[in-house]
């Protein structure tokens, strides 16, 4: 199994958005953007590949600092799910 954690969702917004209208939208919403393209491109790939499997993006689920473990919060779902 592999956990990806995208760090740097506003940046990605603000480059593609330009820095006014990143500033508008939420962090949440831009985080969420981000890990649905990346959810899609990631299957896609895979896909392309020949490999297949299923990839999600999950919601109360985080690694800790130190990368030592996984937290697990009060409610944890299924944000995204994709079958490749």
């Amino acid at each position: 199994m592999i956990v990806l954690k995208i760090t740097n969702a506003s940046e990605v917004m603000a480059s593609k958005l330009g820095k006014f209208l990143e500033s508008l939208t939420p962090d949440g919403f831009d985080q969420t953007t981000v890990e649905d393209i990346v959810l899609r491109k990631l299957a896609e790939n895979l896909a392309a590949e020949g490999i297949r499997g299923e990839v999600l993006a999950v919601q109360g689920l985080d690694i800790e600092s130190e990368g030592a473990g996984l937290v697990l919060h009060d409610r944890v779902r299924v944000r995204q799910h994709a079958r490749f």
